[in-house]
């Protein structure tokens, strides 16, 4: 068993061994407003020509700290002692750090595969979210022959631990605070047949959980990792064999089974959480999500997503949030700055970088992240609010801090996770107006946008496995020469009969004629939910460059009020969302504006491609939610 203040003594040892390397690389030395974590990040452009004195250190940092560190960047980058060292031939360098933001799961990948120039700069100090993507990353890279690039025993720059975030009037059903819960009990509400009504509310229905794909998230990532700690009854030395065990892999079907949909980012979850609250059916939505305790401190002071926008005003919840600390264990996502032993990083890049590790660890430096709602890394530094009671959060857990497994166990997890994971019942529906037909970009290769669509839709089918099922349907009006505005052309089946048919049928696709948008996303709303499988994620994605066009524009705001009724109805007109719209805006024409109404109507989320390039990203990210 692993407590928590074990773990910090590591920690702190960790910490302590950094600053020391940074100083004694550093022996010759001559020696604020919060951003968004939308913006670029960039405390100097990578672009930016460098004086002959700097030497740049390019930092690709996962989204929940680049205001953060971009700020104490600016202020190294200012000071003209510390941004200053001597190199190996005595001469005097300026050190020039640069923030770009760069999700965990994707700079992971990255750097596995070879990191191009279309990744953005190559990473002298890489800042995912939690160490496990390094062990991840150097197991990916020994799988293929290659050597480690990532130092397991760099210093943490902010701690945050893995909750489960539950509406406290849920919480308290289970007897939360008094009585410890774990996943064992939610497993045991989720088969319940009668669901909440077994805690005396029927009313919240079926227990409901969200869980973001572990691909593409770090909580997902840690979730898994917990899930099979608590099916082992281990805190540590997670192993393959345990991995292995048939009652391990039910433990971990069984969790997955409650799972409402999987997503990229926990954002999703939980600005649709607060709109529902904001609705009065916030208890209907979700029951509990797998987050990070800095978004439940973000969603009680009102700003789900920890984006402020300019003139938003934080709103707090109807319903507060609560953060359950699993009683198997948890993990910690520990923000780890390392230094990246690859081909391009120079020894001098490497001395600069460690000198801006030291810096972040300062005891002032490390006592801001408290201000952003997590933990200090340097555990010299005292917890302090927000992260107090009152916000949802108790600074004095987790009791037990679980052990982030052997790589060749990470890497296995998430194998095993791609069969356990909740099936999907999908209807991909894909405009083939004749804007599709436009050029892509302008002066380009002459590669129309339905051409990118169509390579990007190809690539994504691998993201389902056999047994998802998937079908194709394309819209635009007068599609079959008999005034149809909808065409299906791939029914509805298991991807182990389709996934060939699929690829070719989507290959073959031509732009024709004009948009009938709403027309086409009320059909197939109906369709799938006349259809319904509970068993499954059900869901539609609906690709589409243009707004609404269907030969009469009088009754579009009629059509649409319509198709958001229909959304918001279950198939018995019970007002519960059961089929997901997850809209890809794609192309300057798209409404977005309009797409994320309709996915906010039946709790999900819109996604953004207006630039073209970027559809086969998008794509992806929005089949993460199957």
């Amino acid at each position: 068993m692993t407590s928590i203040n074990a773990s910090a003594r590591r920690q702190k040892m960790r910490t302590v061994l950094g600053i020391a390397a940074a100083l004694c690389a550093l022996t010759s030395c001559t020696v604020s407003q919060k951003n968004s974590p939308s913006t670029s990040g960039n405390s100097g452009s990578s672009t930016e020509a460098l004086s002959a004195d700097e030497v740049a250190v390019d930092v690709a940092a996962s989204s929940e700290k680049i205001s953060l560190l971009t700020e104490l960047a600016n202020e190294f980058n200012s000071d003209g002692k510390l941004s200053k060292f001597t190199d190996a031939s005595g001469a005097t360098r300026s050190i020039k750090v640069r923030i770009q933001k760069k999700s965990s799961g994707a700079a992971a990948t990255a750097l596995v595969d070879g990191w191009n120039d279309s990744e953005g700069p190559k990473p002298v100090i890489w800042s995912p979210a939690a160490r496990s993507w390094g062990a991840i990353v150097n197991q990916r890279l020994a799988d293929k022959g290659a050597a480690s690039i990532v130092d397991m025993d760099a210093p943490s720059f902010m701690l945050t631990p893995l909750v489960i975030a539950m509406p406290k009037p849920m919480a308290t059903a289970l007897g939360y605070p008094a009585t410890p819960v774990g996943f064992s009990d939610l497993i045991a509400l989720s088969k319940d047949p009668a669901g909440w009504g077994a805690k005396g509310h029927p009313e919240w229905g079926p227990f409901k959980l969200g869980k973001t794909n572990p691909n593409f998230s770090t909580s997902g990532l840690s979730a898994t990792i917990a899930m099979y700690y608590a099916a082992t009854g281990k805190t540590t030395s997670l192993t393959l064999e345990d991995l292995n065990k048939p009652e391990v892999q039910q433990y971990a079907t069984d969790v997955e089974s409650s799972v409402v949909h999987y997503g990229d980012i926990t954002m999703t979850f939980l600005n649709n959480w607060f709109r529902s609250d904001a609705r009065g059916t916030s208890l209907t939505y979700a029951s509990a999500v797998a987050v990070e305790e800095k978004s439940v401190i973000d969603y009680n002071a009102g700003n789900p997503d920890g984006i402020l926008d300019t003139g938003e005003v934080p709103r707090k919840p109807r319903v507060p949030l609560v953060a359950v600390y699993p009683k198997e264990g948890t993990l910690l996502s520990d923000n780890p700055l390392f230094v990246v032993d690859a081909p391009w990083v120079t020894p001098e890049q490497k001395t600069a970088a460690k000198a801006f590790q030291s810096f972040l660890q300062l005891a002032d430096n490390q006592s801001k992240v408290l201000e952003f709602g997590f933990r200090p890394g340097n555990p010299s530094v005292a917890i302090g609010a927000p992260i107090i009671a009152g916000n949802g959060v108790d600074p004095n857990e987790p009791k037990t801090a679980l052990d982030v497994p052997e790589p060749k166990v990470l890497t296995r997890a998430l194998d095993l996770w791609a069969n356990q994971r909740k099936k999907a019942r999908v209807l991909l529906v894909i405009d083939v107006s004749g804007s599709m037909g436009d050029e892509a970009v302008a002066g380009g290769n002459g590669e129309t946008k339905l051409d990118l669509a169509k390579r990007a839709a190809i690539s994504a089918l691998d993201e389902f496995n056999d047994a998802d099922q998937v079908g194709l349907r394309i819209f635009t009006t007068n599609v079959d020469g008999q005034g149809s505005d909808f065409l299906d052309l791939v029914p509805i089946a298991e991807m182990g009969t389709n996934r060939e048919s699929m690829a070719r049928t989507i290959d073959n696709l031509q732009p024709l004629e004009g948009t009938p948008l709403y027309t086409v996303a009320q059909s197939s709303l109906e369709l799938m939910k006349q259809d319904l499988d509970p068993t499954r994620i059900n869901a539609i994605v609906l690709l589409t460059d243009g707004q609404n066009s269907d030969g009469n524009d009088q009754d579009d705001q009629q059509q649409l009020q319509r198709l958001i009724d229909v959304s918001r109805k279950d198939s018995e007109g019970k007002s519960v969302a059961s089929v997901r719209i997850f809209p890809i805006a794609y192309g300057a024409d798209a409404d977005l504006q309009v797409l994320k109404r309709i996915a906010e109507a039946t709790t999900a989320t819109a996604y953004d491609a207006s630039d073209p390039k970027t559809i086969e990203k998008v794509f992806t990210n929005v089949v993460s939610n199957f």
